[in-house]
């Protein structure tokens, strides 16, 4: 049913075809979740089976719930309307960052896949339409990215007399490989780029359809007040997209709340920081810094430095893992920039992990477009994108053995988020942050969380607008203005994804104050860490769960 789900897990059933996104496919898809934990709960006692596999048990009931939710709400979720992953651009990052060529015929299946994406985007064309029409309307913003993203795809060779496009560079980086290793002839790599060649002109008029479509939304798409309450049942389906993304039954002015209260709390830290490191106040702090460090245009050979800066990064916090992990990351990791039909200035970095065989290395892609960043940032970004947060866990879930394949795969923001900010903390923990600018920063990056609570809620909930909601995170959020407006159009698309980062952090704290204050001297942090990354993305409660017995076994030893 899901075959890009397939090619993650380093599958080859189905390497020539892309998912069907088709309501159609969603209820299939629905339904067969349904029988299945009918199915479960007939042949299963659960009470009667291993903690871990009452975990399975339960992870697989809670899909349902959470799949059951989605379904529902399909209309406030069609494929254009994400910031991270409008329909436009995921396609043709998953052909570049996932589909993987080792042979002819894994290239071959790339070349039905750029044949099969105008289906696809035909596909979101009509899903999109019928959201419209339940007066469900991109933002004006994201329609002007639709029509920009689209045309970077299809500018370029073969379309035109220019550099090759996006995807006929990848093509002709991995056929190159093949060539260069042996496993192709030289006529038989020519043949192979022909094909794509063929593909991509095939492919074309799909886009032409999309920019159409695009060009026509624009007059009716919505700009200012934008957030879910603005929709018809909006109201409704933010209360399930916090419930689906936090795991936690919390209402939007508990989230509200927790933010201003934790930025009134980092506020302090932040403070006590500046004042040891000869400061007034953080804001002297911010200033100096400001000072020192003034944002600059991007250049290649800034962009050349700070990867090789950002990978260097990585490789260190590797070695300080067994002072506090006994499970640690095997596979290869590595530091890119953000593809160029994706990226845009200001745009959040992100990570994805490696394939279960470990031929896909787990990576870290960040937006080099507008202007550059203190340099203090950096290690907080990479502990939290790559190790110990992101990648790291993702290598972990990708090799567990004895587990079910789902367990292997996608997860849960508020966990996975929850740990790549609580990575932040276990850093300065590690001894990884080179000095108080550094510490300083981690802070800033907790700040910037602690506001998404507010700013999340203040759009959906409290009718916030766009421009509110910006200058919210320049003042109180402390980010530049080109990032600010990147993440509020991102909160604004993806309503309650943003608030699933300091949930989840508060959560795991307070389950490790819970067990240090249970243990006492018992207390084993390598222990307790190990417990909570090393059996894969999991609701919240379930982990609390987890936590509780696992406290009640030490004392029990």
């Amino acid at each position: 049913l899901r075959p890009q789900l397939a090619t993650r897990l380093g599958m080859k059933e189905g390497k020539d075809r892309l998912d069907d996104i088709s309501e159609q496919a969603q209820l299939q898809r629905l339904e067969a979740r349904r029988a299945s934990v009918a199915r479960m709960k007939a042949a299963f006692v659960r009470d009667r089976l291993s903690p871990r596999g009452q975990t399975n048990y339960d992870i697989w009931l809670g899909e349902l719930d959470r799949m059951e939710l989605q379904y529902r709400f399909r209309r406030f979720q069609p494929p254009f309307y994400s910031f991270l992953y409008s329909a436009h651009s995921t396609l043709p990052d998953f052909l570049i960052n996932t589909h993987t060529v080792a042979d002819a015929a894994d290239m071959q299946a790339y070349n039905a896949r750029i044949r099969a994406i105008p289906a696809a985007l035909d596909t979101a064309l009509a899903q999109t339409r019928q959201s419209e029409q339940a007066g469900v309307r991109a933002p004006r913003f994201q329609i002007e990215r639709i029509i920009a993203g689209s045309g970077t795809i299809v500018t370029g060779a073969p379309f035109d007399g220019g550099a090759d496009s996006p995807l006929m560079a990848d093509a002709r980086a991995k056929v190159g490989k093949l060539q260069a290793g042996g496993k192709i002839t030289a006529a038989e790599a020519e043949t192979l780029l022909a094909d794509t060649r063929a593909a991509l002109l095939a492919m074309q008029p799909g886009y032409a359809r999309v920019i159409a479509w695009a060009q026509g939304a624009l007059a009716d798409a919505p700009s200012g007040r934008v957030g879910a309450v603005s929709l018809p049942g909006g109201a409704d389906w933010y209360a399930a997209a916090l419930r689906i993304n936090t795991t936690l039954d919390l209402t939007a002015e508990q989230i509200h709340q927790t933010g201003l209260a934790e930025l009134q709390r980092i506020a302090g830290e932040q403070d006590a920081l500046a004042r040891s490191a000869g400061f007034a106040d953080r804001e002297a702090f911010y200033a100096d810094r400001a000072k020192r460090f003034p944002p600059v245009p991007w250049t290649d050979a800034l962009r050349e430095d700070y990867l090789r800066r950002a990978n260097a990064i990585i490789a260190r916090n590797r070695t300080l893992l067994p002072a506090r992990f006994n499970a640690v990351p095997q596979y290869r990791m590595e530091v890119l920039r953000e593809p160029s039909f994706s990226e845009v200035a200001g745009g959040a970095a992100h990570a994805s992990g490696p394939s279960p065989d470990g031929v896909r290395p787990g990576r870290v892609y960040d937006h080099l477009l507008g202007v550059t960043k203190d340099p203090a940032e950096l290690t907080d970004l990479m502990c939290h994108e790559g190790v110990p947060g992101h990648v790291m866990q993702g290598d972990i879930q990708a090799r567990q053995t004895g587990t079910p394949k789902f367990r292997l795969v996608g997860g849960y923001v508020a966990f996975n988020e929850g740990w790549a900010l609580y990575a932040e903390l276990l850093c300065k923990e590690m001894g990884a942050y080179q000095d108080a600018a550094e510490d300083f920063m981690r802070l800033d990056a907790e700040t910037f969380r602690a506001a998404r609570l507010v700013v999340d809620t203040g759009i959906h909930a409290k009718g916030w607008t766009e421009e509110q909601a910006v200058d919210f995170m320049i003042k109180t959020g402390r980010l530049p203005p080109n990032q600010a407006r990147s993440e509020v159009r991102r909160y604004i698309t993806m309503p309650g994804q943003a608030t699933g980062y300091k949930i989840g952090m508060i959560k795991i704290m307070e389950l490790r104050r819970k067990a240090e204050a249970a243990l006492g001297e018992r207390f084993d942090i390598k222990a307790f860490d190990d417990l909570v990354i090393s059996d894969g993305s999991q609701p919240l409660g379930i982990l609390e769960r987890r936590v509780d017995q696992w406290i009640a076994a030490r004392k029990a030893a």
